[in-house]
């Protein structure tokens, strides 16, 4: 996370996704991967998912936002671009870290896909088993 040039950094991370975030004044122009962000998240719930912490710090149209994100799926990917976001928030205004992390967005959802164990069909998935 920094600060340069009114110009505020943060990375956010969901499952195997990585948002690098910038956020600069402006009047709530949001770019992801350098097209709008209605073209490149085409499913309502995710850019509503990746609103959410602007919505609630009613900060909707305040800063212009740019982001680059790779890895992970659609709504993976929406969820790191939130967790940049909110941290880019509270970086700029200290104040709005107890109403994001109520919501719960400030910690990273650690949750991501189980590994496949060696012998086995899947994470869980056993091969049935025979007796005869």
């Amino acid at each position: 996370m920094g600060l340069q040039d009114n110009v505020v950094y943060a990375t956010g991370k969901r499952k195997m996704a990585v948002a690098r975030t910038w956020l600069t004044p402006g009047k709530g122009e949001i770019i992801v991967n350098n097209k709008p962000v209605d073209q490149y998240f085409r499913l309502a719930s995710a850019r509503h998912l990746l609103l959410q912490p602007l919505v609630l710090t009613e900060t909707t149209d305040a800063y212009d936002i740019r982001v680059n994100v790779r890895g992970g799926g659609m709504l993976g990917q929406a969820g790191a671009v939130r967790h940049g976001i909110t941290k880019a928030l509270f970086f700029i205004n200290p104040e709005l870290r107890m109403v994001l992390k109520k919501a719960g967005f400030v910690k990273r959802d650690p949750r991501t896909k189980e590994r496949k164990k060696y012998g086995q069909r899947g994470a869980r998935a056993r091969f049935q088993f025979s007796k005869r």
